[in-house]
């Protein structure tokens, strides 16, 4: 296989795996996920995964067209997904279920209604810094489709490495036990909402500094 190929698509991986960081996701994944079945468990993961992966394939596709054609910056997205991340972790601080959970007794659930996609798939997994980043690299690109099929390749080896993370990771609540989780519960709250703001910053900073250099 040609070199550039990759080393390009191996650059691609590792960018995208930090900036996903799938254990980072765990702990909020485990809090979030505390009251359900693990049955229910694993249908939210399945669905956060590939809903956060339709996001990132949707991204290298068409991203930069749309979000030109919209006039939406990815600062937009980082300050709104912000917002919406600290409207979830305030529940959590008080160690109930966030307000974007389903409903107890809710088995099948739709789209709308469970946490698999706001806020797993988004803004926690495909969030503005994975869009960014597929951005970034997409403009690297410079043509080449072997380049775009090496970070199509990437992008979908970073979301298999993530579903296998946060699949093991779901085995931490029989662990933990109730009362441990409880604690999670609150701490995770903390991280979210310190998260929700340095979204809202990165958003803000990112704009007034695009501004600056133009």
């Amino acid at each position: 296989m040609d070199q550039d190929f990759i080393r390009f698509g191996l650059a691609a991986f590792v960018t995208l795996l930090v900036v996903v960081d799938p254990p980072g996701v765990v702990p909020i994944f485990v809090a979030l996920t505390k009251d359900e079945q693990p049955a229910r468990r694993r249908k939210i993961l399945i669905r956060a995964v590939l809903v956060a992966f339709g996001v990132a394939v949707f991204f290298l596709i068409a991203g930069r067209g749309v979000l030109s054609y919209l006039g939406v910056s990815v600062h937009a997205f980082a300050i709104s997904g912000g917002i919406l991340l600290f409207a979830t972790a305030m529940p959590m601080l008080f160690g109930q279920r966030g307000g974007m959970q389903a409903p107890e007794g809710n088995e099948r659930g739709s789209m709308g209604d469970d946490i698999s996609v706001f806020p797993l798939a988004i803004p926690m997994l495909s969030g503005p810094g994975l869009i960014a980043t597929i951005l970034l690299l997409t403009s690297q690109v410079g043509g080449d489709p072997r380049r775009l099929v090496g970070v199509a390749v990437a992008t979908a080896l970073v979301f298999l490495v993530t579903f296998v993370s946060l699949y093991m990771g779901a085995r931490l609540i029989a662990m933990l036990g109730v009362g441990g989780v409880h604690i999670a519960t609150r701490v995770m709250g903390i991280v979210l909402a310190a998260l929700a703001v340095q979204y809202v910053l990165n958003g803000v900073s990112g704009y007034y500094s695009s501004l600056i250099t133009r």
